[in-house]
């Protein structure tokens, strides 16, 4: 493997490494309760152990879709790697911890050129409802919301389908 590809790696290495260390003690939580509590766990608990499930399922990815789109957008990449990485979540019967890893970054990048794209175009006064309005389209698109279930086909089956409404 020469030099160059090497660092490539390792630099996409880090790069995921670096979306999910921050979180580490969410992980850690998880696996804590989910010991604890199960059925089958050293202290079950019915009423605690009903929090694994959401846990694996929506925290834990959120939070590395949110934190790989701060990696890339700064908050606002955050917030909108976030709301991707839900659209993610919802059109999968499993948790999505590839897919937040793949979704949060696109967010911030989509979110970053957005912003770049309409950075000295917009009238002062108006900047704060750009760029809501910015976040709220990625949320409310239908096409986002349940992007995986039609996979390989993609967008394009989604848009020929008609969506989901």
């Amino acid at each position: 493997m020469s030099s160059d590809i090497k660092i490539k790696v390792q630099s996409f290495g880090r790069f995921l490494s670096n979306m999910v260390m921050p979180n580490i003690g969410a992980f850690i939580a998880w696996g804590i309760i989910t010991a604890l509590f199960i059925p089958t766990g050293w202290l079950p608990n019915e009423t605690l152990a009903k929090l694994v499930g959401p846990m694996i399922t929506y925290l834990l990815p959120l939070l590395i879709g949110y934190t790989g789109g701060k990696l890339v957008g700064g908050e606002r990449g955050g917030v909108v790697g976030a709301i991707t990485t839900m659209g993610v979540i919802v059109g999968a019967d499993m948790p999505m911890f590839l897919g937040s890893m793949i979704a949060g970054p696109l967010g911030g990048y989509c979110i970053k050129k957005f912003d770049n794209w309409v950075d000295g175009k917009i009238k002062s006064g108006f900047e704060m409802l750009v760029n809501n309005f910015s976040r709220r389209h990625h949320r409310d698109d239908p096409r986002h919301s349940g992007l995986p279930r039609h996979w390989p086909g993609g967008r394009s089956s989604v848009e020929n389908s008609g969506g989901w409404r």
